[in-house]
């Protein structure tokens, strides 16, 4: 069975939004911390070769962007990647290779995690990552933290996700402030 890692950009207080949309003022705020060495560590943490997994969001944003983005390795393995996409317009999707996970998206990600192939990543959902965590389906994630509060925007947990423990695997930290944490799904939170 292969595995699914989520991997998100996060300020230090939870926020995930990048884009401008519903009126976020702060588009693209991880830019002043993106390095060389940064690209190079998120490139590594996604082994070589992967499949993704994306909200329909997150495949229109990416499908305006990464096909038209010089070749560089990142952008080649992006395009090469089958996209697993979570949308009920799946006759819509041109971007790919590709495919629609249905409407049961627990079950979807299920069947797609029991194929042949290479791991799976998850960017940019939040509605997604809450699904994963309520259903036990990601492995790992991998949290880009940058050193910012931002205030205002989607949040990377979702008000009322299932409480779940983590351990961590490794930890990096970037000149630029910017630290990579990765942790494993350890099961049930324990209290007291």
């Amino acid at each position: 069975m292969r595995k699914l890692r989520i991997m998100e950009h996060i300020s230090l207080d939870g926020v995930i939004q990048a884009s401008d949309e519903d009126g976020f003022p702060y588009a693209d705020w991880s830019a002043p911390y993106r390095t060389p060495a940064g690209r190079d560590e998120l490139f590594a943490a996604h082994g070589g070769r992967f499949d993704l997994l994306l909200g329909r969001r997150t495949y229109d944003m990416w499908s305006g962007f990464w096909p038209k983005a010089p070749s560089s390795p990142m952008a080649d393995a992006i395009n090469a990647a089958r996209k697993y996409v979570v949308t009920h317009r799946p006759e819509s999707l041109e971007w790919g290779p590709f495919e629609g996970l249905g409407p049961d998206i627990a079950a979807g990600i299920r069947r797609i995690k029991s194929l042949d192939g290479p791991d799976i990543v998850l960017w940019g959902s939040s509605t997604l990552t809450s699904v994963l965590l309520e259903h036990q389906l990601a492995d790992d994630i991998l949290l880009v933290v940058y050193p910012v509060l931002l205030g205002t925007g989607k949040r990377f947990f979702a008000e009322g996700t299932s409480p779940r423990a983590f351990e961590l695997v490794s930890s990096k930290a970037m000149p630029s402030g910017v630290i990579l944490s990765n942790y494993k799904a350890a099961g049930s939170l324990k209290t007291g």
